[in-house]
């Protein structure tokens, strides 16, 4: 018996061990105390309210309802609920939510409102959103709140035979002997009846920016379809929204398509196994839609386009050693009528394909070095009047393309060298910050952008492909958004920021480990007030965090020297 309770004493030790929690990112408005309330996972239940516009058969928050509760409370928490011992603390037995506006079948969008408020006291057990996209963020969050269960006093002195304590990263889970009799002192919490605890709560919350995406780039090193939808999990944890798909690039053309399938036959690693079907990227779209997830398509031009040669004669240019071709092939050809044939074509299908408003078009890292060496480019330059100004070509390129593609209702994302290269754009455009220093540094740039009245989204220094040695997640944590020249005006141009994981050394055998937790600390920085900076907090929640994500089977990094009470384990 003394053995059963020394060991039982020193899981609850280590279990209870620091102050930090798992709460990430941080919500904008936080208020806990001490008392709290049990939680019974036999008899706990998600409740529409009455007046919700969101009801049963509403598949965002049904299907939600179920992901978390299986988080929550795992697959043991069925069978393995007691009931018998005195009641010592007020139950909770459900949580009511509450969505104002009508959505569920719906996409989310730019301008999806992500609003929530969760209220947890004698009386209720709440949650009050505009959207079924605020009710997303919400049960995010709510589930890490229940993990605020009392960590400072021990939950009780004598227990009768310990069957055996799991701790399940802060929601710590306990068996006990059926009979489950014992003294419990009135301010000790009757484990036989509450499993989980939860604190009284009060939390108003809202993003800081409405776009906060995740780039992965699946041309350089093809991504399964398994890596991209755990990808989109760890992201709702993290409650990011925008999914930025770089689907193609000079490596590899891994997007099927229908109405060009030589693209993914020649372009493609292997056409039988490296790609994305219709039906692969149908399941990406509606995977993350019930996440509350955009995906933003990109298919970059006119350079990093190599692979879409062999399948599509006469798309790139062909480049010269003197007069004669070299037999090597350079960006897009811009002067040939089929050039804006075959784009016209084949952005209709990406249009259909890619519901979101917003398509990526890229632009970035044109090399002029074959446009020059072609002596039919050189006259088509001639003709125009460019003279030997490259950028004007590159302008021209894709201000007829914008033009060839306007008519299909879209918006457009491009990197930052169509702005620098004073491309005409639509104003509407969203110019997308990658550069740290070149042609100035990225402050400069947000500065330029938005004096230009185009909206921005930050990247530049969350290129979280570049690893260094030592707790590098600071960094990405320390940036402040708006730390430039402007008024609220300009800033307010600014609707968020990406992290951006290139696939260059990156596949799925190191993609988790290198994404999480550090992606996290830009999730942090996107969601949360300006005032929330302090790394030393940040360390220990995300350190905890991190230990969550583990539980869940994420393969995420470690922050620094330390343990979680649940190691990762290759299953």
């Amino acid at each position: 018996m003394v053995g059963a309770r020394l060991r039982f004493s020193l899981l609850l030790a280590a279990a209870f061990a620091g102050s930090a929690t798992a709460v990430w990112p941080w919500p904008q408005y936080i208020q806990t105390s001490d008392r709290h309330y049990a939680i019974i996972p036999h008899t706990f239940q998600f409740r529409y309210h009455v007046s919700s516009a969101a009801q049963a058969g509403c598949s965002v928050l049904d299907e939600a309802f179920q992901r978390y509760r299986a988080l929550l409370f795992g697959l043991r928490s069925g069978s393995s609920a007691l009931r018998s011992g005195k009641k010592s603390t007020l139950e909770k037995n459900s949580l009511v939510v509450l969505v104002v506006t009508p959505g569920c079948d719906q996409l989310p969008s730019l301008e999806s409102v992500e609003n929530y408020t969760l209220t947890i006291n004698d009386e209720q057990c709440f949650l009050r959103s505009e959207t079924v996209w605020g009710a997303l963020r919400g049960l995010r969050l709510g589930f890490q709140k229940w993990a605020l269960a009392v960590k400072d006093r021990l939950l009780a002195s004598l227990f009768g035979d310990l069957l055996w304590a799991w701790d399940l990263g802060r929601l710590f889970f306990i068996s006990f002997h059926p009979n489950c009799e014992f003294p419990l002192n009135p301010d000790m919490v009757n484990v036989c009846s509450a499993q989980y605890l939860i604190n009284k709560t009060k939390i108003e919350d809202f993003p800081r920016f409405p776009h906060r995406g995740l780039l992965l780039d699946t041309s350089r090193h093809y991504l399964p379809l398994a890596s991209i939808l755990d990808t989109l999990d760890v992201m709702a944890y993290n409650k990011f929204n925008v999914f930025h798909w770089h689907l193609v690039d000079d490596s590899s053309f891994p997007y099927e398509s229908f109405s060009f399938p030589e693209l993914t036959r020649k372009g493609s690693y292997n056409p039988a196994t490296h790609i994305y079907t219709l039906q692969d990227v149908k399941k990406v779209i509606e995977y993350a839609r019930l996440r509350g997830i955009r995906v933003l398509a990109e298919f970059d031009t006119p350079g990093h386009t190599l692979s879409w040669g062999p399948g599509v004669p006469g798309l790139l240019t062909p480049c010269y050693s003197g007069s004669q071709p070299s037999g090597i092939f350079g960006p897009v050809n811009p002067i040939l009528n089929s050039t804006y044939e075959f784009m016209s074509a084949f952005f209709l299908e990406v249009s259909s394909v890619f519901p979101d408003f917003y398509l990526h078009l890229g632009g970035d890292e044109v090399d002029f070095s074959c446009w020059k060496s072609n002596p039919d480019i050189q006259a088509f330059m001639k003709q125009k009047g460019f003279g030997s100004d490259f950028k004007q070509l590159e302008s021209f390129y894709i201000q007829t393309l914008l033009d060839v593609l306007s008519a299909y209702g879209k918006g457009y994302v491009v990197w930052q060298e169509v702005f620098d290269n004073k491309v005409k754009v639509r104003p509407d455009t969203i110019i997308q910050v990658w550069r740290q220093k070149i042609p100035v540094d990225y402050w400069n740039e947000l500065h330029q952008i938005t004096s230009a009245g185009f909206r921005a989204l930050l990247s530049a220094p969350w290129y979280l492909n570049c690893i260094s040695y030592g707790p590098d997640w600071k960094n990405a944590y320390m940036v402040e958004p708006l730390a430039f020249e402007g008024g609220p005006e300009q800033k307010a141009l600014v609707i968020g920021g990406e992290a951006c994981m290139w696939g260059e050394y990156v596949d799925s055998t190191n993609l988790a480990p290198r994404l999480w937790p550090r992606a996290g600390a830009v999730a942090e920085r996107l969601w949360s007030n300006e005032s929330v900076t302090d790394p030393d907090s940040a360390y220990k929640r995300l350190a905890d965090f991190r230990c969550e994500l583990l539980r869940r089977g994420v393969q995420a990094q470690p922050l620094h020297v330390g343990y979680c009470e649940q190691e990762f384990e290759q299953t």
